[in-house]
């Protein structure tokens, strides 16, 4: 059951109790602190070297032998897995070099690019390229030194034109890219996380990072944002402090998303959550202050930007966000006071909340059922192909710890199967007909899709193609993560199928180049997503 105080505030508010909680997964041997969907429905899953041993073996035999392991020499356990929902099966990867609180990214052919991390992996990189349907042999590849300063903390985005730019880090205040154009491409200095950097706490690490639809970057970091022309090394806005001066970032921990996007002008950004000021050194004291219960939310490319704030049914700090295919927003995982770090959480928030953005202000919250299952430090969540959102990690301790601690480290997968998944829904549930799995689409051109709906009764009004960016969820902000809602939208019906005629994205400002899961929405009920990759 929640704890008192969390289930007071359950009880006292309006609740949807018809999301839905399952196990998936028992044990997948490692510890789900990092977590990304894969064009192949696969789901890369890692912690981090220096755990000590994990509880699934590296197949045959093999062992990885690190002098520099501060936790264990010799370790022939996986500490990184590759998920299947499909099974509900897991295969241990090889990984080399310490991906302790890294970042990573999905490259346009869809490999996945995760950099940095601590001690021998601070300055590595590693590329995952998925294998085929039928193939089970690939593994992670690494460069060490591939990355020109150590990186931990830090933060990766996907570029217009196909690089990953990486921002920030622990005593790391620039950016640089991936790969680099030559050796003599540099780190650029970014005083703005001078400027947002408490020495004592430093609160500024893992800056949520956003693509504008000008190409700019979105970086907030603490309490403040700005837009950064990272190709000129210069900051082209500034915007107000949020409301209330607290730290949203790392390891005040809230979460931000890019909210969907509906034109190529109009962007706005949702920071929810977070501890306030001071909370880390009074957690590190022994006291746990309540966590922040608003959110701030800011039209960026305004003439005069300011944030409108709002308050979530109760406090969460460590929250994951995650877009949801009907453009809505799930709050999940966390605590209700304390913050990130060991041992530092407390009053686990059982029950997600779902945020519809274009309802009115005060009725824009929704709490969902709840867990039974605590997520606090080092916990994910990510979207899938059908609609269900993956959640898995908890391990607020140095070592796997399962035995006599408050909160034990937890090695399951569960699904949240968002309202929308409810069999109520069945008749107005669209299925993509046309066009298959992993189409090719480019920019700014028609795209014609064929759908139907479970009862054969469409309103044509009510239906919307959306595009979603697999996102990499780490430490409570989810990297890369980004919707579309595609526009067009010229419906035809007939009996034998629908079509909705849309246009893509119309430049990769808007859609950087890589795989997308499209969706059809229906009267707010998506369909089962299909794979698109853009170019």
């Amino acid at each position: 059951m929640p704890p008192p105080l969390i289930l007071l505030v359950l009880l006292l508010l309006p609740r949807a109790a018809n999301g839905e909680w399952g196990l998936l997964h028992p044990n997948i041997g490692v510890s789900a602190m990092h977590m990304q969907l894969l064009f192949t429905d696969r789901v890369l899953i890692f912690d981090r070297t220096d755990f000590g041993a994990s509880n699934i073996s590296l197949p045959a035999g093999r062992c990885r032998r690190d002098p520099n392991d501060t936790a264990l020499p010799v370790d022939c356990t996986a500490h990184s897995v590759e998920y299947h929902p499909a099974s509900n099966s897991v295969r241990p990867l090889t990984v080399l070099t310490d991906t302790w609180c890294s970042s990573a990214a999905v490259l346009p052919n869809g490999t996945v690019l995760q950099t940095g991390g601590y001690n021998d992996g601070d300055r590595a990189s590693r590329l995952y390229k998925p294998c085929a349907a039928a193939d089970a042999s690939c593994d992670w590849q690494e460069i060490n030194p591939a990355l020109a300063l150590r990186r931990w903390y830090a933060t990766n985005h996907i570029l217009p034109d196909g690089r990953v730019i990486i921002v920030g880090g622990r005593r790391q205040f620039s950016y640089e890219f991936y790969p680099r154009r030559s050796e003599a491409e540099r780190p650029r200095n970014l005083p703005f996380l001078v400027e947002t950097n408490d020495p004592r706490v430093e609160n500024n690490l893992y800056p949520f990072v956003f693509l504008n639809v000008d190409g700019n970057l979105f970086i907030f970091a603490n309490n403040r944002a700005v837009l950064l022309d990272y190709a000129k090394g210069v900051v082209v806005k500034t915007y107000p402090t949020i409301p209330g001066g607290d730290p949203r970032s790392y390891p005040s921990s809230g979460s931000a998303v890019l909210l969907p996007l509906k034109s190529s002008s109009a962007a706005q950004v949702l920071v929810c959550g977070g501890a306030p000021k001071g909370a880390f050194l009074s957690g590190n004291n022994g006291n746990f202050v309540a966590a922040l219960d608003t959110c701030g939310r800011i039209r960026i490319n305004d003439p005069n930007p300011q944030w409108a704030m709002e308050t979530m049914p109760g406090p969460r700090v460590m929250g994951d966000m995650v877009l949801l295919p009907n453009g809505d927003v799930l709050i999940i995982n966390g605590a209700g006071s304390g913050t990130a770090g060991w041992e530092l959480g407390r009053d686990p928030v059982l029950a997600p909340v779902i945020y519809r953005p274009d309802n009115p202000v005060g009725s824009r919250f929704e709490i969902q059922s709840w867990s039974a299952t605590p997520r606090l430090y080092h916990s994910t969540a990510i979207l899938l192909r059908d609609g269900r959102i993956l959640v898995g990690g908890s391990n607020p301790h140095i070592f796997y710890n399962f035995t006599g601690v408050e909160f034990p480290t937890d090695l399951t997968l569960e699904a949240f199967s968002p309202p929308y998944l409810n069999s109520s829904f069945a008749r107005t549930r669209p299925q993509i007909i046309s066009p298959a799995s992993q189409f090719k689409i480019g920019y700014a051109q028609q795209l014609v899709v064929g759908f139907s709906v479970g009862s054969g009764q469409v309103d044509g009004d009510s239906v919307i193609v959306t595009m979603v960016a697999p996102s990499f969820a780490t430490h409570s902000f989810s990297m890369n993560q980004r919707m579309l809602v595609l526009g067009g939208g010229n419906v035809t019906l007939n009996a034998s199928s629908n079509q909705i005629r849309v246009v893509t994205p119309g430049s990769p400002n808007l859609a950087p180049p890589g795989y997308y899961l499209l969706f059809v929405v229906h009267h707010n009920i998506p369909s089962e997503g299909i794979w698109v990759q853009i170019n």
